[in-house]
């Protein structure tokens, strides 16, 4: 039970004489414009037709009515539990709640158990046999039909979700992810499985045309080959599944190249797809560096698509050699970097600004696509809100990713904390204003760096004007711009920058809120809330302009870019005619 300081003591008191149940008593604390907005709260609350107060004074409201306990049970559950989340076509993912001692152990456990795999290198020189196995296999999966390939992701995914804490801790190891992250991760991967599936078998079922009485047409999707699937560092469980997912769902086979520095990850999920029923022919997985294997991967003549996530450089670089190539035009879904923004107008609630600030810029050590890189706060709550944020950085804790209390781990590899010190060194010269420098250490000693190298503060950096920021900073880097006058010429800035991945809208006037989003060049938009962990199904994810080509990946649009149309056309009259008209079947 809980009560409000100074109301309701003394039924309380009766209530608890000789009882067990404790009762926690809670006050509002702060100025009298921090809680103005708490008081109206309770007020529409209280004075709610449904509640206590209004019920008690209302004659037609029988005692046994108002005395009904709200502690009872519904026949039906007025809201779907977790597992149907997603209505009966797809079961949710299962996670854990970390602060359970009894979901931590297991994965504690596998931490200690588990060994990174050693992946052999692939030489580039051969890229051409891995495409020439691929096309005489693919057609083979292909014919096997969209429910049996289904059927499989389906079992692939089940068998995920039971290897769970194997899977985290080698996200921990090799990628560097907290806990809470690489439970994420390996549910979203999850969910990329069963999404694909049934996207699979929806799309793919022919679809009878509208046409005239004598003949029939039908339209299909069919496989388009081999495609390869080049995946990043970042999320080297979800998007190395995703991208495989989709191929392998429409009856493609797949080369995959995971990035060089997550090799491990991968290799264990194609082992979980191979034990799953995927054949080794239609899944092959060719580790080594982007620059030999990759670029002879995107070169080979057979090649009939290339799916991408990773920085807009590279992507160009891809899209210009599969321009290059003779033969049939390839298509390229990217899905590239962004200086993703959000824009704070003086309407919104400073606290949960911080707080969605603080998880969607430092999250991940910001080592996501989705991460906020640029703040823009208007000037009138400006100097509040960056004091309040500055001092809620410094608390993140920082360190070994493989401890429950670590905030922010460290950056992937010594070349990433390099480059990232060169922009802070950058941002903090006298042209601009360092703001903060956060992360308390896990260790006793100052130098923590030292026992968990690449480690990175959270900074905070005040930039002058939107156009400053040129270039996406990937990692704990947040840049922080003010603003004033119209919003829309913000937004109108934002899209100047040309990318178009993510933008965040904080403010408490719906018609701004909507106004604004109409008005942006981004693939996603979050209002009120944080701006990272794209739900698949759900938050469809991709952008637009330097952030990529789309389809959004996690969509219900992403799988006809993986098939090719085919329209078949019958003449029925050669066969005696529209049978359907001599049955009855269809209206004359």
């Amino acid at each position: 039970m809980q009560r409000l300081h100074g109301m309701g003591e003394g039924v309380y008191r009766e209530l608890l004489k000789n009882s067990d149940i404790a009762c926690r008593v809670y006050a509002p604390v702060g100025a009298h414009r921090d809680l103005l907005a708490y008081l109206v709260r309770r007020l529409l609350e209280n004075g709610a037709n449904s509640s206590f107060v209004h019920q008690l004074i209302d004659e037609s409201v029988g005692m046994d009515q108002l005395l009904t306990s709200p502690l009872w049970l519904a026949p039906q559950p007025s809201l779907p539990l977790p597992a149907e989340l997603y209505g009966p076509g797809r079961k949710n993912s299962a996670g854990l709640d970390l602060t359970v001692e009894a979901m931590r152990a297991p994965l504690l456990a596998a931490y200690a158990a588990v060994q990174v795999p050693p992946v052999p290198l692939f030489d580039a020189k051969l890229a051409c046999d891995p495409v020439t196995t691929g096309t005489s296999s693919y057609q083979k999966w292909s014919d096997l039909g969209a429910p049996a390939r289904a059927a499989l992701l389906r079992q692939a995914a089940d068998t995920l979700e039971q290897q769970l804490p194997k899977f985290c801790a080698l996200l921990v190891k090799e990628a560097f992810k907290t806990w809470g992250d690489a439970v994420s991760e390996v549910r979203e991967a999850v969910d990329f499985l069963r999404y694909y599936a049934n996207e699979a078998e929806r799309i793919m079922a022919p679809v009878l045309l509208d046409g005239p009485t004598g003949e029939s047409n039908e339209l299909r999707l069919r496989a388009r080959g081999v495609w390869v699937c080049i995946s990043p560092w970042n999320f080297p469980l979800a998007i190395f599944t995703g991208q495989v997912a989709a191929a392998l769902a429409t009856g493609n086979a797949v080369l995959a190249k995971p990035a060089e520095q997550t090799p491990g990850v991968a290799w264990a999920m194609v082992k979980l797809l191979h034990a799953a029923g995927v054949p080794e022919a239609v899944l092959q997985l060719l580790h080594g560096p982007g620059e030999t294997v990759g670029a002879a991967l995107v070169a080979a003549p057979q090649i009939a698509g290339v799916v991408f996530t990773g920085s807009t450089e590279v992507a160009k670089t891809i899209n210009r050699a599969l321009a290059a190539k003779d033969g049939p035009i390839t298509p390229l879904i990217a899905e590239t970097g962004g200086i993703n923004a959000m824009l704070v107008d003086s309407s919104a609630l400073p606290e949960q600004v911080v707080d969605v600030v603080l998880q969607s810029a430092f999250r991940s050590a910001g080592q996501r696509c989705s991460a906020l890189r640029l703040l823009c706060v208007h000037d009138a709550i400006a100097d509040k809100l960056i004091a309040m944020l500055a001092g809620a950085v410094q608390e993140l804790v920082q360190g070994d990713p493989a401890d429950l209390a670590t905030d922010v781990g460290p950056v992937i590899d010594q070349a990433a904390f390099d480059n990232l010190q060169q922009h802070c060194l950058r941002l903090g010269s006298a042209s601009e204003k360092a703001l903060a420098q956060g992360g308390q250490a896990l260790s006793a000693t100052d130098s923590i760096a030292s026992e968990v190298p690449h480690l990175l503060a959270p900074r905070l950096f005040e930039v002058a004007r939107i156009a400053d920021v040129t270039q996406e900073i990937f990692g704990p880097v947040l840049q922080i711009v003010r603003w004033r006058g119209d919003p829309q010429a913000v937004v109108e800035q934002i899209n100047a920058l040309g990318y178009g991945l993510t933008l965040g809208i904080q403010t408490r006037i719906d018609a701004r809120a909507q106004a604004l989003a109409a008005h942006a060049q981004v693939g996603n938009i979050y209002i009120n809330r944080n701006m990272i962990g794209a739900v698949v199904g759900v938050q469809p994810f991709g952008g637009q302009g330097l952030s990529g080509t789309g389809p959004k990946a996690g969509g219900p649009h992403y799988l006809y870019r993986f098939c090719t149309e085919q329209t078949v056309t019958i003449n029925t009259t050669a066969a005696g005619g529209n049978v359907a008209l001599l049955s009855g079947q269809t209206a004359m």
